[in-house]
């Protein structure tokens, strides 16, 4: 893949003030008995400082070696290669795959930092969540006091009990107030970037709603960038500035949260809004997508999507499509995408219409 003409988010400049991580080029893949699996497909991002960025997309497309991959943590024996940068606002940009692991120790708490779903398997069960802040905090070398009163403002702010929460131990606490206790952890350090992988996958669908409706108070208080990794549109529909939708292991599809939801342009993109149920659709109206995400080890020659789209001609089965631009500030890896709205209509919930800000 050639990322000079596949490239959904990367501007002219490689930075510009405002962007905070840049990915070029990156690719995991794992040598497997069957053969050389590519779990992230040469993928070229910017994120900007500040934004909250959803990345969407079903089961297995690699939503989470992505997220990952920007914490060097891929787990062993993937491979990472390509290039990220960390722009500080306080220093010179960090090259986050050339770190040595006292300095990827330290990036990954105080620059970049991560929740992953399902808390109970984050926290050691034989610690109190006490115990579990004091050791990330004396493992930085940080001002235990002075941290830990940024630990208490933390759990307020996630409408939680310092005292209770803290003297706890993991299995006291219900599964809600587990996820809010490990976003609370992971912001102990005063990190840039808070990326979530599927944080409330885990959670009733109540406080899902009432995690997503929290970070963006949190990222406002403070000043974090946050990428939400999810395979639940709807849940992030109202809370993320931008979308990046993911298939088959790369980006096909690009842009502001509203232009992306109200006028989807890659065929993938606009079946799976059509296959969100809601009140107000009619069930004999959804669709499921046919077919199934590609084998890692097989991806389709062609667009990879090629196997499930009802657009799919012999240029999409001999051809990998280049990124086109829908807008300045969209873009959208299909040959058809002018024809996909009359081709693959849907119809938004009211909800995710109104943004539920």
């Amino acid at each position: 893949m050639s990322n000079d003409v596949r490239n959904p988010a990367v501007q002219d400049t490689e930075f510009d003030g405002d962007t905070v991580l840049t990915v070029r080029d990156v690719d995991v893949t794992y040598s497997m008995d069957r053969g050389r699996a590519r779990v992230l497909d040469d993928v070229s991002l910017d994120i900007e400082r500040g934004e909250i960025l959803g990345i969407v997309g079903e089961s297995g497309s690699g939503k989470s070696m992505f997220a990952s991959s920007l914490l060097d943590a891929v787990p062993e024996p993937g491979q990472t290669t390509g290039r990220i940068r960390f722009f500080p606002t306080d220093g010179d940009p960090v090259e986050v795959l050339d770190l040595e692991t006292d300095e990827l120790k330290r990036f990954r708490w105080e620059r970049v930092s991560m929740v992953f779903q399902g808390a109970m398997n984050s926290f050691n069960p034989t610690m109190t969540v006490r115990g579990h802040f004091e050791e990330t905090i004396e493992a930085h070398d940080m001002d235990m006091i002075s941290r830990m009163r940024h630990a208490r403002s933390l759990l307020e702010d996630l409408y939680l009990d310092p005292d209770r929460v803290l003297d706890s131990y993991p299995h006291e606490l219900s599964g809600g107030m587990s996820q809010r206790a490990l976003i609370a952890l992971s912001l102990v350090l005063e990190p840039d970037v808070l990326v979530m992988d599927e944080p409330t996958a885990a959670l009733d669908l109540l406080m899902q709603r009432s995690i997503t409706n929290m970070l963006a108070t949190i990222r406002d208080e403070y000043d974090l960038t946050i990428l939400f990794i999810t395979h639940d549109l709807p849940l992030v529909a109202g809370l993320v500035d931008r979308l990046s939708v993911m298939y088959a292991f790369e980006f096909v599809e690009f842009g502001p949260r509203d232009e992306v939801l109200l006028d989807a342009t890659h065929p993938y993109t606009r079946s799976l809004l059509g296959a969100v149920p809601s009140l107000e659709t009619d069930v004999e109206k959804m669709k499921p997508i046919e077919g199934r995400s590609p084998d890692p080890i097989d991806v389709p020659d062609g667009c990879s999507y090629h196997p499930r789209c009802p657009l799919a001609d012999d240029q999409c089965r001999e051809e990998d499509p280049h990124y086109h631009d829908v807008a300045s500030d969209r873009r959208v890896a299909c040959f058809h995408w002018e024809d996909t709205g009359e081709a693959i209509p849907y119809t938004l919930s009211a909800e995710s219409e109104e943004g539920d800000r």
